[in-house]
């Protein structure tokens, strides 16, 4: 059985570039980072929120209060209005909606 047609192509098996080893591989140097400036530092950039100056949306939009996300939900049932069922019978859910 001839297996050639299996094997993937070797675009989809390109190694990735290794950076900042020397001028010779083509990324070099600055290593892709280009010349100065805050991306081109070690840990530069800016935060995920960051919008350029621009006030963030997370702050231009108003918050009040407190929000729980742990918050239970409860639907109250009184016990009287369990009273219109019979003796025995099965009070699920669907019954009670």
């Amino acid at each position: 059985m001839n297996l050639t047609p299996f094997q993937p192509n070797r675009s989809s098996r390109k190694k990735p570039t290794r950076r900042g080893r020397g001028n010779g591989s083509g990324i070099g140097g600055t290593s892709g980072r280009g010349h100065k400036g805050q991306k081109s530092r070690s840990g530069g950039g800016v935060s995920p929120g960051f919008e350029g100056g621009q006030m963030p949306l997370a702050r231009r939009i108003p918050k009040w209060g407190f929000h729980n996300i742990f918050k239970k939900r409860y639907d109250l049932c009184n016990v009287e209005t369990l009273n219109q069922f019979q003796a025995g019978d099965v009070i699920d859910l669907a019954v009670l909606a």
